[in-house]
Order: structure tokens, then sequence, then C-alpha cells
């Protein structure tokens, strides 16, 4: 090195070319500037994939870690997946495997997860729960990071499962005891077989997408979306010059698709009588009625006489908030830089039909959700987004690549910099801080008071003693039978049902069953309140005894402290 002259830390910044003081450039690499998205997967060596698929893994593996080990509270609809888990365990197939209003696969993950961890207290069902679905959010990075690399080529697939991980709502999905991840993890394989089979043409990727597409419908209903897409674009391939097929393997491939996944999941739809048990899909298919007026999974009530049209408008609006919030908002530019970079698709017409047909669908689906039922929060547009983080790992990666730094800052005007490690750091501790949520809070802390109500039924309340809850977590918690949303009702005129726990929300809010537990408690004063003081941000739930006469209950316990 020439004396006089500074070198710029290789961290931060690496030499991409030589420029003679003339203004000439040489040396320059073809992808210094514009990163083309349509590299293959062979400019990368195998080896290289499974490293950095490997790093990731171990970062997403002690993220979703960290997560659990911060969990205030499992997420109320896991309360069902662990019932349905603990039929399997106890070998009650039937109602286990077919009955229960959940598909069996992830219940399946947990019960397995739980005979190799073992215990029997509501921790340890919870510990088996959110490891089952993370260690299924960890496998996830492998077809994450090679659907990536097949829509936006493989030197941005590593940067589009940093993306992914590092939106707040994937890893409190992941590390929570709910479904997405595993159901996530079927879908991608089935995804990305159905794009090699679409980009190849190899009629061997057809069956391994419909049979991760199967196994994807076994833990959630949506998962039939995957062969429905498929079949769609097949059907829609024919009418460019770009996406048309070879027509004797297109013919079998839409007979494949007519009679694949029939055979997958027929045995299945046979044995549960329906495609699905649970309420929402009955509505969507328009089979059953939708939502009421004033029903618990509304995120509003529901105005009188709204139209059609206001009632979509308003669909329209909370499915594209759910996005929003599922991308997270600091990478939507970088999304749409992304999709702008790789368009024309040339070459890959057919997999980005196939993306299309795949994100219609969804959003359609998510607006239907929403017009029946009242509801769309960002986990259900999660199958919808992960293709988006590969847009923003391209979009990012274009941008940091285009930064050009004179070699002349640092004593070298014959060499010119661009951004090494460092400043690829800067870039991630952006996105992190720019987040609305933050991606290490605590998972479910708001209703973290639940878990201390639990413990104190569990140390006043007799065993078999019934208690009115209408979450469920602290029968879960306790150990304790009694009433939820399902079978309210039936609690109001029982006797048996002596203890009730509520939270201020419930006290306060304008649904049917607000009501009945206004008139439950009937102006008792409660025996115990967690936390005992207000806490802005925290859910406050108090416990009340039905057998103590209206207005004379005293505190009969103390808070305990919050295991």
């Amino acid at each position: 090195m020439t004396v006089g002259r500074r070198s710029p830390p290789r961290a931060w910044a690496h030499t991409v070319g030589t420029e003679h003081r003339s203004g000439k450039k040489v040396d320059r690499p073809p992808d210094a500037g514009r990163v083309s998205p349509n590299l293959r997967m062979d400019l990368v060596r195998p080896t290289q994939h499974a490293t950095r698929m490997a790093a990731l893994m171990i970062l997403a593996a002690g993220l979703l870690g960290w997560l659990a080990r911060h969990t205030e509270i499992l997420f109320a609809d896991g309360l069902r997946y662990v019932a349905q888990a603990k039929l399997i365990d106890q070998g009650t197939w039937r109602e286990g495997l077919v009955r229960s209003v959940d598909h069996p696969i992830y219940p399946m993950a947990i019960a397995a997860v739980h005979q190799v961890v073992g215990g029997t207290s509501p921790d340890d069902w919870q510990f088996a729960a959110q490891l089952a679905s993370i260690l299924a959010g960890v496998l996830l990075v492998i077809p994450l990071y090679l659907v990536s690399a097949e829509l936006f080529g493989d030197e941005t697939a590593w940067l589009a499962c940093i993306l992914a991980f590092l939106v707040p709502i994937t890893g409190h999905v992941f590390a929570d005891a709910l479904s997405e991840s595993t159901f996530l993890l079927f879908w991608s394989w089935g995804f990305w077989a159905g794009l090699r089979f679409l980009r190849q043409g190899k009629f061997g990727w057809l069956p391994l997408s419909v049979a991760f597409g199967g196994l994807a419908y076994l833990c959630r209903p949506e998962g039939l979306l995957l062969p429905a897409a498929l079949a769609c674009t097949l059907l829609l391939m024919p009418l460019t010059q770009s996406t048309r097929m070879y027509w004797p393997r297109w013919w079998a491939a839409i007979a494949f698709l007519i009679l694949g996944p029939a055979l997958v999941a027929g045995p299945f739809v046979l044995a549960r009588g329906g495609l699905a048990t649970k309420p929402a899909v009955g509505r969507l298919l328009g089979l059953t009625a939708k939502s009421g007026t004033l029903a618990v999974e509304r995120e509003r009530p529901l105005e009188p006489d709204q139209s059609v049209a206001k009632t979509y408008a308003l669909a329209f609006r909370s499915v594209a908030r759910a996005i929003r919030d599922a991308v997270s908002l600091p990478l939507l530019p970088l999304v749409a830089f992304g999709l702008w970079i790789a368009w024309p698709p040339r070459e890959r017409s057919r997999l980005w039909l196939f993306v299309m047909v795949v994100e219609g669908a969804a959003f359609l689906g998510l607006m239907r959700l929403h017009a029946t039922g009242g509801y769309c929060t960002p986990r259900h547009a999660m199958l919808a987004v992960l293709p988006m983080f590969g847009a923003a790992a391209l979009g990012l990666s274009t941008l940091i690549r285009a930064i050009v730094i004179p070699g002349r800052w640092f004593g070298q005007p014959e060499t010119t910099f661009r951004p090494g490690p460092i400043i690829w750091a800067m870039a991630f501790a952006a996105i992190v801080t720019m987040q609305t949520d933050g991606l290490l809070a605590p998972v479910n802390d708001r209703f973290g008071s639940y878990k201390d109500a639990g413990g104190w039924v569990s140390a006043h309340v007799p065993e078999g003693a019934k208690i009115v809850d209408v979450t469920g977590w602290s029968q879960f918690y306790s150990g304790r039978p009694g009433y939820t949303f399902a079978d309210l009702h039936d609690a109001r005129p029982s006797g048996s049902a002596r203890w009730i726990v509520v939270r201020d929300a419930h006290l306060k809010g304008p649904w049917i069953y607000c009501d009945w537990l206004r008139e439950m408690v009937a102006g008792r004063t409660p025996v115990a309140s967690f936390p005992p003081e207000p806490v802005r941000g925290v859910a406050q739930v108090y416990i009340f005894d039905r057998e103590t006469p209206p207005a004379q209950a005293a505190a009969v316990g103390a808070a305990p402290e919050r295991r």
C-alpha cells in the first residue's frame, strides 16, 4: 500500500473495480450495477447453499427459542390444539384425528414432541406445543430459501429469509402454540415443487407438489388452495405464447391435478364428512350463514342494514392492512421496488403466472373471510406474503449494490468501493428499528395475567369445580373444568358455575356474551385481581365468586408471584 493512502475497513466496504484517473472503468463485474432477477441456482455451489441455509436455521432457532423463553401465555387458539393433542396422546384417535374442529397434523406434532419431552403439567404441554411450532418454523427456512431463489435469484435467497424473520409477526406466530409454521412448511415445499414443474416441465415435480399440498391441507383447510391454484395456472397457460406447454404434458398435468388431490385428501374428507368443520370455511364457501351482528369473532359489530358494497370495502381495507402488517411497513417499498426490478419475468412467465394466481386467490379468500366472518389478522395473510420477502430482498440488495464509494475518500483515487457487511448490518438494524412492534417483545404479554389467575384458581378452587372463563386460559393453567365461549349460555342458569374469571374489556364490551358476564357478576366485588392495580397495556383479570352476595365480597387471596 502506498504511503499516505488510507485503506477503508473491509467490514463496511470492498473493492468493486478500478478506475483510471481519466474516468475509464476497467475490470467492473457484470453484477456491480443492476442485479438481474434471472440468476440460476447453479451460480452458487450446492455447498454454499447448504452452508447458508444451515446458518439461517441456526439464527431462526435462536430467535424463536428466545421468544418462546419469553412467552407470557400461549395464544387462545393454541388451547384447542393442545386439547386435540391430548386426545391423540391418550389414543383417542377418532376424536383426535377426525372429529376435532382443527385438522390433525399440528396436534399430532404436539403429541409426538410431548412423547419426547414428557411431563403432565400445563407448562409441559405448552412447551411441547411451542417446540413443535418452532421446529417447523426453523425447517421452513429451507423451502423459503428455495422459493426465493427460484423467483428472484439465488444471490438474494439468504436475504429473503433474514427479512422474513425480521418481521415481528413471523417470530411471534412461529414461537407460539399455533399451526401456521407447520402449515407454511408443507405449503412452501409444495409451492416450490410447483414452481420447479412449471419452469422445467418435468412431470416428477407435480406429484411432489400435490403430496405437500395434501399435507398442508391436513394441517389447515386452505392447503387445498395449492393444487387448485396450480390447476388454474395450467388452464391459463395456453392464453399466451410465453406460458404454453407441450400439449400431451399439459393434458397429463390437468388430469393429475384432478385425480391427485382427490386421492390424497379424499379419504380424510370422507371420514370428516366435508372439507372442514370450522365455521369460517362454511361461511367462506357460502354453505353456512355469515356471522351474526354481534358474533364474538367480529372485529367490530356489524352495522344495521350495512350494504354489500360497504361490507366488501371494509373487507378490502382490512385485508390490505393485514398484508401490510404481515410484510411490515418498512419492507413495503422494497417489495414494490423488487417487483419492478424483476419485471418482465421473461423465461419465468409461467412461474409468475402461478404466483399471481396464488396471490389473487389468497386476497379474495381473505376478503371473503372478513366479509362473512368479520375478521382478518396479519397471521391469516402470512401465506400471501411469503413471496414478497424475496422481492424485498431483491429490492434491498439492488439498492445497496448500487452504492459506489469513491476511492479518493480514502486516498485511493484509482479504486472504487461498495458497501460491506457493516453497511448491511446497518440496513438490518434500520429495518428492525422501524418496526411498529418489537421483534423481541414477549409473546402475548398483554394477557399474561390469565396465567396468574390460573395459579390463584389452582390454589383456592377445589378440584372439579367449574370455572367460567370465555377465553379458556384459566381453566388450562389451573386444570379445572368449566365454560368458555362455546357453551357460555349453559353457565348462566347453572348453579355449578361458581367462579367467574373475566377481564376488564369483557365487562365493558358491546357483545352479547359481555351482557351475560355482567349479569353473572351482578355488582359483586372481585375476590382477586391480576395485576392488583391497573397497568397500561396489560389486561386486568378479575375473579368473582357467585356464592358471595353482591357488593359484599372481599379479597380472599393475594395475587401470586408471577411465574
